[in-house]
């Protein structure tokens, strides 16, 4: 969900300046200073003991915000202020609500998970920005049908997990989530109805295909012996669906 529409989104620009780079490092080094901050939180503020990790935990923590500081430095000089303080701030609020969850333990939240998806797809926003020096309206276009996909699969994947515990249950599934993804769903089929519509083929395309492979998975998760299937395995074909889906929306975006 990070990496994928940075390429998508340097692919769209169809013009290269290196500003992307530090983008690109901006972006790996604020998700990966999550974890670091993380243990020094809970050292500070839950763990009663001197943690082992600790130390460790604030080299790495170190590290990577003096990455994201060279990184952010690049871009003040090359982004619009106004772009800088919308960024900057949906850096800072995300990169907060990430913490607190990931310290609380609530990391598996379906709601911080969506939000998850819809800020760390817009790192698409950021490369184009790199790229051209604002944000197209077509990146717009990228950012809400990537994050309308990865919303969609994130609920799929919890509805395969309430499936799973059921099994080893006598209490039937949960259909909270499940509904909710046929829900997404829908919301996807309406919006392939209107590419359809605007003779956006590809994007349609698109949409029909991550529709179908959604709707294969919920199918699938009514068989106990599908139920089966390593976790391994359901993570390499949806990383498969999202790679294709992410091809047909540059072809239909070109």
């Amino acid at each position: 969900m990070l990496l994928t529409p940075i390429a998508c989104a340097a692919i769209l620009a169809r013009h290269w300046h290196w500003s992307e780079l530090a983008t690109l490092a901006a972006a790996f080094a604020a998700l990966a200073a999550k974890d670091p901050m993380v243990v020094l939180l809970r050292q500070r503020f839950v763990w009663k003991q001197r943690n082992p990790e600790t130390a460790n935990a604030a080299r790495w923590f170190a590290g990577w915000m003096l990455l994201l500081l060279g990184s952010g430095l690049v871009l003040l000089a090359s982004w619009p202020f106004t772009a800088i303080v919308g960024m900057g701030l949906g850096v800072v609020l995300y990169s907060v609500l990430a913490i607190a969850v990931n310290v609380k333990n609530r990391q598996r939240s379906t709601l911080f998970q969506i939000a998850s998806a819809a800020a760390l797809t817009s790192s698409s926003l950021a490369t184009a920005l790199s790229a051209t020096g604002t944000i197209p309206r077509w990146c717009w276009w990228l950012w809400m049908l990537l994050a309308m996909q990865a919303t969609a699969g994130i609920l799929v994947v919890h509805a395969r997990l309430d499936a799973r515990i059921a099994l080893r249950s006598a209490a039937p599934a949960s259909l909270q989530f499940r509904r909710a993804a046929q829900v997404a769903l829908g919301v996807m089929a309406c919006a392939a109805i209107a590419a359809g519509i605007l003779r956006r083929g590809w994007i349609a395309l698109a949409l029909v295909v991550a529709i179908v492979g959604f709707w294969t998975d919920l199918r699938g998760q009514l068989d106990s012996t599908a139920l089966q299937m390593p976790l391994k395995r359901v993570g390499q074909r949806a990383l498969a669906l999202s790679s294709l889906f992410s091809a047909l929306l540059i072809l239909g975006l070109w």
